[in-house]
């Protein structure tokens, strides 16, 4: 019923557009919003807006961030659930909001899978594992193993249970076999302050939160969680190298538009994101804030969310996680 509705509606949107070709330019020249689910000045926001600039550029409209916080992401992605497929409201997301919290909070007001169209993938941003820097371990395995010479488990800080730093955290101790303690942040910067206070033994952290505290020789980094080495830095192998299978836990963002958003419409939204994630200074600007620039098309990054919702929701259910 809610997909006939909409089609009603598509069709209505059309008809009036036809009949009326001032309505059509009027809608085609009014800003794009870009729903960001997280609160201004972190990692994505930072992300979008840079982006948000040049996509204006290529456009011909102001693409405007717009921030609307709250439960992982999922806030942000109703409202666009529910918008009208015109091109006129997308969402900058990450792994959270369409590929974890379906599995972790069992209902949301909309279906990942089907209410949205994949715009483009536009960054990658690894999860690293970090200790403060005189800890005598330099890589995961051997953190591994002093874990297993505490009578205790050691400390492993986390950006909330159930978030992708938690699941890279529940893959390497499954692999690793060793227990650790997960200690949930609400945000990461209390997490590096803990850490180098010796407050906590190791932290699950993305590249942006401790690249500024590890070029500074205050943290050390013993793993990559993601598929591939973090180009910020290369010479730290993953997980999967250091010999723990399976404990991959990608961190990405991308755009999405409302489902039935014209195919025409995808395609000019995704030239504009590409080209914007191909400007020379735009890529140094995103490398210096951490993350990599990962342009690819609509179908290869609605693909790619389709396998992260798959495989995310199996871990999920298989390990018992429970979120915040």
């Amino acid at each position: 019923m809610f997909l006939v509705n909409r089609l009603l509606v598509h069709a209505v949107l059309l008809a009036l557009a036809a009949l009326h070709p001032s309505l059509a330019q009027d809608r085609a020249s009014r800003p794009i919003k870009l729903l960001v689910g997280f609160t201004p000045g972190g990692t994505t926001d930072f992300v979008a807006r840079l982006l948000a600039e040049r996509q204006s550029t290529e456009l011909g409209r102001s693409v405007v961030v717009e921030n609307r916080p709250g439960a992982n992401g999922a806030i942000a992605a109703e409202y666009v659930a529910r918008a009208e497929p015109d091109g006129a409201t997308l969402l900058f997301t990450t792994v959270g909001a369409v590929a974890i919290s379906p599995a972790l909070r069992g209902s949301l007001p909309y279906n990942p899978s089907k209410d949205f169209a994949a715009v483009g993938l536009a960054v990658r941003n690894s999860t690293m594992l970090v200790v403060e820097a005189s800890m005598p371990v330099h890589s995961a395995r051997e953190l591994a193993d002093l874990a297993r010479q505490k009578s205790r488990p050691m400390s492993i800080g986390v950006t909330g249970l159930g978030a992708i730093s938690h699941l890279a955290l529940v893959l390497y101790e499954e692999a690793a076999g060793v227990r650790f303690q997960a200690v949930p942040y609400r945000g990461a910067s209390q997490g590096v302050i803990d850490l180098l206070a010796g407050r906590l033994d190791g932290f699950f952290a993305d590249v942006p939160t401790i690249v500024a505290q590890v070029r500074a020789g205050k943290l050390k980094v013993l793993a990559a969680a993601s598929q591939a080495r973090s180009e910020i830095f290369p010479d730290v192998a993953t997980l999967v190298e250091q010999g723990f299978a399976g404990a991959v836990a990608n961190q990405w963002a991308g755009i999405l538009a409302p489902a039935l958003t014209p195919p025409a419409e995808i395609a000019k939204l995704n030239g504009a994101l590409n080209t914007a994630l191909a400007d020379p200074e735009i890529r140094r600007k995103l490398r210096h804030a951490g993350v990599t620039p990962s342009p690819d098309s609509p179908a290869e990054f609605a693909s790619y969310v389709e396998s992260e919702i798959t495989r995310w929701g199996k871990v999920i259910r298989e390990k018992g996680i429970k979120g915040e």
